[in-house]
């Protein structure tokens, strides 16, 4: 049987993000990809026009259905707090399988992809305190930790801290936004790593799930965090250099 990652998320109708994009990228790695819808969006280049979470007990079926053995998992906008302590609740067990969430929060054209607020309070006091590998963005880490905007390194390193400290097995503090060159943090229990690199031109879509779900790919084969967090990186890099367009937008694929 081939090396399996899940993805467990929200669909969109141009797979350039989400659990369709997730195939794409298992499919580069050559590894088996299995999936659990929690979510079905609508949104075009433009605009989310719609957003629909499944019921928590459809999901809960799919969860339940997955084969054994999977070699780690990938999870993206679950939409609903119901479906945020369901997939906690299933996650739970196989503590030893990586998990790298994406904590997403809203399109990249700046929309919600949640229902209510309940969403942000659940991500951050049941999901995340399980031994997961969380890469927020800047907007992202702020909203789950109620805290001022981040603008600085000073700022991701103690995000990442926090997220650490209340259980995460890791931290991934994306810094696609700062002014000048982008930089990551990664922290994990008694360390904090800076990652930087020269910014690149381009603005891809898709970005943060192409990171979250290389990685899971990258600790599916085995590899040790930094380096799997290293080789995701530069993965994302060569999508934003390839300089892909789905018609007015650059995408991965």
């Amino acid at each position: 049987m081939s090396i399996i990652v899940a993805s467990i998320g929200t669909t969109h109708p141009w797979n350039i993000a989400g659990v369709g994009l997730d195939a794409r990228v298992a499919a580069e790695y050559g590894v088996g990809h299995v999936v659990a819808v929690a979510g079905v969006s609508a949104q075009d280049a433009e605009r989310v026009t719609a957003v629909l979470p499944v019921p928590g007990r459809i999901v809960q079926a799919q969860l339940d259905s997955l084969p054994s053995g999977v070699a780690a998992y990938r999870v993206g906008a679950l939409i609903s707090a119901e479906n945020v302590r369901i997939v906690a609740d299933f996650l739970r067990s196989p503590t030893a399988t990586p998990i790298v969430v994406d904590p997403v929060l809203g399109s990249s054209t700046g929309q919600a992809l949640w229902t209510n607020a309940a969403y942000i309070d659940e991500l951050r006091d049941v999901l995340l305190r399980l031994p997961v590998i969380v890469t927020p963005n800047l907007d992202e880490a702020a909203l789950l930790l109620h805290t001022k905007p981040l603008r600085d390194r000073e700022a991701m390193a103690s995000a990442g801290a926090q997220f650490v400290a209340a259980g995460a097995r890791a931290a991934l503090v994306k810094g696609g936004h700062l002014a000048g060159d982008p930089a990551d943090i990664l922290t994990t229990p008694g360390d904090s790593q800076l990652l930087e690199g020269s910014r690149i031109a381009g603005e891809m879509r898709g970005t943060g799930c192409v990171l979250a779900m290389s990685l899971a790919c990258e600790l599916a084969l085995g590899r040790e965090l930094q380096t799997a967090v290293v080789n995701a990186r530069e993965y994302v890099r060569g999508k934003i250099e390839a300089g892909t367009r789905f018609g007015s937008l650059q995408t991965a694929f």
